[in-house]
């Protein structure tokens, strides 16, 4: 991967675009468990298909000299879909006004604008199902972490808190404790989601393409 990718950049050099191009390197999810593809999630806990760190957090490296700064690491909160508004923002392009839009504009942030991102925290799905929420360095967690693909979901009577800071691998999860607030700042992001949910109903499968969303 690391040779493919250098192939990339070496050829948008010797072109002598590198200044005007944007090369991103991400992934849309953490680990394949299964054997002989299976890969290592580092220091977190969980895989592809999970709500847990491990599937959550993903390589985000960035490229685009003059204006991202070299060198810059950052623990902030970045969703990939942020990269929609993101890049429409630098290419000059109008977002649509009309539909939800899950993305925010991270430009700021990622030229270095801002030490912030524009992000605090984002619900977490698997399948059809919100599992959890992240909220910072925290998460809430609705389910149980089932340790196969093949076990029917358990949702939990009360949800779990995880301090990812002090338990990155989400070992420690309890109900009641002195970080109980942090239900309220992520209930929020559920709620504000669930709302645009109701302003702006979910696609049905088989609506046809192009859509043009309800007025």
């Amino acid at each position: 991967m690391d040779a493919n990718v250098g192939e990339l950049v070496d050829a948008v050099e010797e072109l002598g675009i590198g200044d005007d191009t944007i090369i991103v390197f991400t992934s849309d999810n953490g680990p394949d468990p299964t054997f002989p593809s299976q890969g290592t999630s580092g220091p977190w806990r969980g895989y592809y298909f999970t709500h847990m760190e491990g599937s959550l957090r993903t390589p985000f490296i960035i490229r685009w000299p003059g204006h991202v700064p070299a060198g810059r690491v950052s623990n902030e909160v970045v969703h990939s879909v942020d990269t929609f508004t993101t890049f429409a923002k630098i290419a000059g392009a109008a977002v649509p006004p009309d539909r939800a839009i899950d993305g925010v504009d991270q430009s700021e942030f990622l030229l270095g604008k801002t030490e912030h991102s524009a992000r605090e925290g984002f619900t977490v799905f698997v399948a059809d199902r919100m599992e959890a929420v992240k909220w910072k360095n925290w998460k809430l967690a609705f389910y149980k972490e089932e340790r196969d693909w093949w076990s029917p979901p358990t949702k939990l009577g009360v949800p779990l808190i995880f301090d990812l800071i002090n338990d990155p691998k989400e070992e420690y999860g309890a109900t009641l404790t002195p970080n109980a607030w942090i239900g309220g700042p992520a209930m929020k992001i559920v709620a504000d989601f669930e709302e645009s949910l109701k302003r702006y109903p979910p696609i049905r499968p088989g609506t046809p393409d192009p859509y043009t969303p309800p007025q």
